[in-house]
């Protein structure tokens, strides 16, 4: 869907059923009332932890901002989503602090072409699961070699990790490693149907998709530790990365702490975006931070401290106004 600047569309009233953890609805309804702000928010696929967020967000600023009519987006995530931000055709965006830091330099990815993206605020972390099977004998990333292993959809801020973290370990993705470009509900499935021995998965806890597939009869999972690559990543390409561990019970067979590499997640949008729509959104975000833990447990890490530590990106200068106004700028 097309940013405001770009759209024309019958506007229609959508309902989304989001599954995390509980049935929720994120819903947009677009009465299609004159003069009225369409916002697009470029999320991720339905089995992550950015598409019931961004299904949240739509719907807090659609219930608390007259005339804004937003709605969440189902995308490839982190890269599709600031390439969307860049060329106008999506408002706001959901995506990983590393690919932000490629984004705005315009590198990798983005090489001869930056984004103009500016935070609005960092949401909490996310964290590099490398998930198998408890039966596959794979207990480290170098154990990788030689397999079949989904690295996350093209596009998608986990591709841009897996790459590098199989490459902090020695492998080469296109030759040490039988890859295939899925999205976590994709790789899900094959993992369980046999067809991939594991897969890479950055995102927040819990992960539907991953809770998913540990529920399922006969199947237990295991998570491949990566936190012993976070120095070389670091030195490779800038200190972006943090440790953290996913708790012992986060998933069914996951029965100790698992030390991995975390990256923040960051709220952008472009630059170009007016400074009054961006404090509002801004500020529509923490004034509502219930709503949105209600949708995913994930928001209940939204904090004004914490939301200005960690983007590689400036802050939209609404969302900086909104912060001095609270002593966290």
């Amino acid at each position: 869907m097309l940013a405001s600047s770009a759209r024309a569309f019958l506007v229609t009233t959508v309902c989304a059923a989001i599954a995390a953890g509980s049935s929720l609805w994120a819903c947009s309804s677009n009465t299609g009332a004159p003069g009225a702000r369409y916002l697009s928010i470029a999320t991720g696929g339905t089995g992550g932890v950015y598409y019931p967020y961004g299904g949240g967000l739509a719907k807090v600023l659609n219930d608390n901002l007259p005339g804004v009519r937003a709605s969440a987006e189902v995308t490839a995530a982190s890269v599709d989503n600031l390439k969307l931000i860049r060329d106008g055709r999506a408002d706001i965006a959901f995506t990983l602090a590393d690919t932000l830091a490629d984004a705005v330099a315009g590198r990798g990815a983005f090489d001869g072409r930056p984004v103009a993206a500016a935070s609005l605020a960092v949401l909490y972390s996310n964290y590099t699961h490398v998930v198998t099977l408890a039966s596959s004998g794979l207990r480290a990333i170098p154990d990788l070699r030689g397999r079949t292993i989904a690295t996350g959809s093209a596009g998608s801020g986990t591709e841009v990790i897996a790459f590098r973290v199989l490459e902090a370990a020695g492998l080469d993705p296109d030759r040490d490693v039988r890859r295939q470009a899925l999205g976590v509900s994709e790789s899900a499935g094959a993992l369980k149907d046999g067809k991939i021995d594991g897969f890479f998965w950055s995102g927040g806890l819990p992960t539907a998709a991953i809770q998913d597939l540990s529920h399922t009869p006969n199947i237990s999972i295991r998570l491949i530790p990566t936190l012993a690559l976070i120095s070389t990543l670091n030195e490779r390409h800038g200190n972006l990365y943090f440790p953290l561990e996913i708790p012992s019970g986060s998933y069914p067979g996951v029965d100790a702490a698992v030390p991995v590499v975390g990256v923040a997640n960051v709220l952008v949008v472009n630059r170009s975006m007016p400074e009054e729509l961006a404090y509002d959104i801004t500020r529509t975000l923490f004034e509502k931070q219930s709503a949105l833990a209600a949708i995913h447990p994930e928001a209940r890490h939204l904090s004004v401290q914490s939301a200005t530590k960690g983007s590689p990106a400036e802050f939209h200068p609404g969302a900086l106004r909104y912060f001095r106004e609270k002593g966290a700028w």
